[in-house]
């Protein structure tokens, strides 16, 4: 047999319970909101746009592919890299 389970809230009525419990919501669902970080996709750029950024020549480019100062991602005879892989390269490479 299923007993049924009860609670009893004594000194509130149904209306203030309520909206204590939607107060409490809405103050957790704000916090989420302001401390929310969308995923944002990785941008890749071409070879082009990776040497003017790093203002080298491709033929440097390609060199620093090789020496694993950057790191390319081939997609088929494509080359590109990730927007975000050369700005902590170009840190690295200030730094020495």
């Amino acid at each position: 047999m299923e007993s049924s389970k009860i609670t009893q809230v004594f000194g509130i009525t149904p209306s203030e319970l309520k909206e204590d419990i939607l107060k409490d919501v809405r103050a957790e669902l704000k916090e989420i909101v302001q401390n929310f970080q969308p995923v944002k996709p990785p941008e890749y750029i071409t070879r082009q746009e990776a040497a003017k950024i790093l203002k080298v020549s491709l033929v440097t480019l390609t060199d620093w592919n090789k020496k694993g100062v950057l790191k390319p991602y081939r997609l088929g005879n494509l080359i590109r890299y990730k927007r975000s892989e050369l700005d902590e390269a170009l840190i690295a490479i200030s730094k020495r």
